[in-house]
């Protein structure tokens, strides 16, 4: 047996139950699978006498795609209960059990069920929610957030990896001016999909579409930038509900409309050294020209029941389609080649399950690699001119327009510049 140390990580949501993480001994890296950790305050103390003293109850698994396994409730009585509502005080903790030929072994999980989870922020549904995963964007979240909930997102949900750079003060902050922000803790790195897939079912009392796009991309339409103020209408316009969209067809294009598609351009640094403090949408100008992945916002209720998702979108159920807007219709402008210091930071730790830490040596040819970046954190010559095909600065002259606060000196701040 091993003595970890162990440090705090946070309280997980709805079960309020702290969690620990610890440093698996070199010893013990040799065997797979790792053991499961015991938390004890005593040395020596051993593991419970049975992990399971009211018994277990086994169910199929409906689903597998990615981190996210779906399955039926059980067919016990007495957790039967449980899962329906009984004591609240009571919890039922669920895992998976794996293995072939006889043996199996059910993995470790800090996964407990209660029923009646969802966003507790009022007694409406909004139309059109946000959901992103986070990590350390305290500087970058105030614009984000007042940008996109004055052209018409409602509500915010962030995920939160695990951040230490004051993200709670700027959270707590958009909520004193009547912004409706809420937090996940999700300490558990390159799990993204399943961040997401979670956050389609926690909000699907709450949310009618979701959209799902990173702090550093910012949607937009250009038959919006000539106008003198944004408008809560603007991203909902996008979304074409009608009833010729929602009636039944059996032509595909006909179907309900359940997920818009948005390809991204993606900005280069820009000539910028330091992160810009206007803002990302004030200092990154320039840009490649071919169009990139694309993002998207979907209708929750169209979401396969499998929550399988590609990080950029979800698989719809049979009934619906997807429409993707030409860029004369919308566009995300991605910032994601931002000054040297930023990026070096940002591309340290990636969430997505399939993209590798930028200074690992793996699936070199990945579009996710940053074209001539090597595997070292070292600036490359030239970066700051890096990436940039056309200057195309018309987001921030509407946002500027839009946010912008003349000073004294004539110059001018944003709105979510700290004052």
């Amino acid at each position: 047996m091993s003595i970890l140390r162990r440090s705090s990580a946070g309280v997980l949501p709805f079960t309020r139950r702290a969690v620990f993480k610890c440093l698996l001994p070199r010893s013990s890296r040799r065997f797979l699978p790792f053991p499961q950790p015991v938390v004890t305050e005593l040395r020596g103390a051993g593991a419970p006498r049975s992990w399971f003293p009211r018994g277990s109850s086994s169910t199929s698994v409906t689903s597998s795609n990615q981190e996210v396994f779906r399955c039926l409730r059980p067919r016990n009585a007495s957790t039967r209960r449980l899962v329906s509502g009984g004591n609240d005080s009571e919890t039922v903790k669920v895992s998976l059990e794996v293995g072939q030929g006889g043996e199996s072994r059910v993995v470790p999980s800090v996964a407990y069920y209660r029923p009646g989870r969802k966003i507790a922020l009022g007694g409406t549904k909004s139309l059109l929610c946000a959901c992103t995963m986070v990590y350390n964007v305290a500087k970058f979240l105030r614009e984000w957030v007042v940008y996109h909930s004055n052209i018409g997102v409602d509500r915010f949900v962030l995920y939160d990896n695990g951040s230490d750079d004051g993200l709670e003060k700027v959270v707590k902050k958009l909520l004193e001016e009547n912004y409706e922000v809420s937090t996940i803790l999700w300490p558990w790195t390159k799990t993204q999909e399943a961040g997401f897939s979670h956050c389609a079912m926690y909000a699907k009392d709450s949310c009618t579409w979701m959209m799902y796009i990173d702090v550093d991309e910012f949607i937009y339409s250009p038959s919006w930038l000539n106008a003198s103020n944004p408008s809560p209408q603007m991203l909902k316009s996008l979304l074409h509900i009608n009833s010729s969209s929602l009636s039944s067809s059996s032509s595909l294009s006909q179907l309900p409309i359940g997920q818009i598609l948005i390809w991204c351009y993606e900005y280069g640094p820009s000539n910028q050294t330091v992160h810009p403090k206007e803002g990302v949408t004030q200092g990154y100008t320039c840009r490649r020209e071919e169009e990139q992945r694309h993002k998207s916002i979907v209708l929750v209720e169209a979401i396969d029941a499998s929550l399988f998702n590609a990080i950029h979108h979800f698989q719809l159920k049979e009934g619906y389609s997807a429409r993707t807007l030409s860029a004369n219709e919308g566009a995300v402008n991605h910032y994601k080649f931002q000054a040297w210091p930023e990026f070096m930071v940002k591309f340290r730790r990636r969430v997505s399950a399939y993209v590798v830490d930028w200074r690992q040596a793996l699936n070199p040819m990945s579009n996710d690699r940053t074209p001539g970046l090597g595997f070292e954190p070292i600036e490359p010559k030239g970066w700051t001119e890096r990436f940039c095909e056309v200057h195309d600065d018309r987001l921030k002259e509407a946002t500027r327009r839009w946010f912008g606060v003349d000073s004294s000196d004539d110059q001018y701040n944003m709105v979510w510049q700290k004052q």
